[in-house]
């Protein structure tokens, strides 16, 4: 093979149709047998990857797998499995090692090994590269290591992997030249950082940034709703200004992976130096207290409606962590609708992206196919997920009472419809 992806996720499996679509020989390795079995079939699990375009690569010779053996004489191996956080907080790397020695047990002379999971800086160095020598080669000498952050946008319709600028950072100045010529053969722009370290602590950057901007202005939320003041129209004034600003916008918490993750990997290798990231930690604090905050506007909305929230009809609308996709990884939906069914509320939900949805040991009720129906029959909805599915018209129409924390339904003029 010309590449072997491990890790055929949201990660791994679009790079793989893109390696194929510039006609390398590429082939996948997935412990989940469901994921390979589904493959295998023509199907897709990943949003930003359709069956016909899994279709499409089986044709040019994709072999997704959960045999090992297909690293045997491979090209290059580009790991892409999850890095979630442990119990503790801290980086869970256990998928991570275990990739590692199952490359080591068929790492060759001149393979090029790349790390995508992201991670917390050193860890290419002092826990990848040990692993991989135990087959006796060395890095940089005998085979070549490098990592390369994943900038996997889901449901970005207009960047993906090939016209995303692709960070490559080598153990050696020669690992970074194969690495450099690996991702040119698909990618239109490659960025060699200084080592790997560089390239590792440049992802944290990007999403620690963003992670602390989504806080400031939740933050902000908090304070221009008691002062009267309508955050949205100000952030889009703000926005006007041609440098020195990047608009960010509230809601009701933040998902996916990487802001309510990865930040969490500098914190744990800063707390290592001695001291606390206070930025991220503070971050942190404000963005996980927003789903309380949404619960709390819902009974103020109640409230002033002469309305309790226990025995309250309630109604979500989008349960995955962000617009347009059915990825639920830490989508804020879940600690909302886990507060406000401890509150007594009673709880349906509509997704167009989630067939069923269940929080804890509880199975939220479909509010079903019709929304105007679903709207009109709820003391309250709360909007999410800024879906293309809710029309804001359609929103501001029928729903009797309405808290939009993700500014769908912005220039509603109704008394009944209040944003965060």
């Amino acid at each position: 093979m010309d590449l072997v992806v491990i890790g055929l996720g949201y990660v791994g499996l679009p790079l793989a149709r893109e390696a194929c679509r510039a006609g390398l020989e590429v082939g996948g390795l997935d412990l989940d047998a469901r994921v390979v079995a589904g493959l295998c079939e023509g199907q897709s699990h990943v949003d930003d990857v359709s069956a016909a375009e899994v279709a499409g690569m089986l044709d040019q010779g994709f072999a997704p797998t959960a045999d090992a053996r297909i690293l045997d004489g491979a090209r290059t191996v580009v790991i892409c499995v999850p890095t979630p956080l442990s119990e503790e907080g801290g980086p869970d790397l256990t998928a991570v090692r275990g990739a590692a020695e199952t490359v080591a047990q068929h790492l060759e002379p001149g393979m090029l090994v790349v790390l995508e999971s992201t991670t917390y800086p050193g860890t290419t160095d002092e826990i990848v590269r040990p692993i991989l020598e135990k087959s006796g080669l060395l890095a940089g000498r005998d085979f070549h290591l490098a990592f390369s952050p994943e900038r996997i946008d889901p449901g970005n319709p207009v960047y993906g992997v090939r016209n995303t600028p692709k960070i490559v950072g080598g153990l050696t100045p020669a690992c970074a030249s194969a690495a450099s010529a690996f991702y040119g053969k698909f990618v239109e722009r490659v960025v060699e950082a200084k080592g790997t370290r560089e390239a590792e602590m440049a992802k944290l950057l990007e999403n620690t940034y963003r992670h602390v901007n989504i806080a400031l202005v939740n933050e902000m939320a908090v304070f221009c709703d008691e002062l009267g003041i309508d955050l949205w129209d100000a952030i889009d004034c703000a926005a006007t200004k041609p440098f020195g600003f990047q608009a960010f916008r509230p809601g009701p918490g933040v998902g996916g992976h990487c802001i309510p993750i990865d930040p969490n990997y500098l914190s744990y290798k800063v707390r290592s130096l001695g001291y606390p990231f206070r930025f991220v930690e503070l971050a942190q604090e404000i963005n996980e207290r927003m789903p309380r905050y949404v619960v709390e506007r819902a009974q103020q909305l109640l409230n002033r409606e002469g309305r309790a929230l226990k025995g309250a009809k309630v109604l979500l609308l989008g349960v995955t962590y962000k617009a347009d996709i059915a990825d639920q990884r830490e989508s804020p939906a879940r600690p909302v609708a886990s507060r406000l069914l401890r509150l007594g509320a009673r709880l349906t939900f509509h997704d167009p992206h989630v067939p069923a949805w269940r929080v804890g040991d509880t199975d939220v009720p479909s509010a079903g196919a019709d929304l105007p129906a679903a709207l009109e029959a709820a003391d309250l909805t709360i909007v999410l997920a800024a879906h293309r599915a809710y029309a804001p018209g359609t929103l501001a129409r029928h729903a009797r009472l309405l808290f939009d924390a993700v500014g769908r339904t912005r220039g509603a003029d109704r008394p009944t419809t209040e944003l965060m």
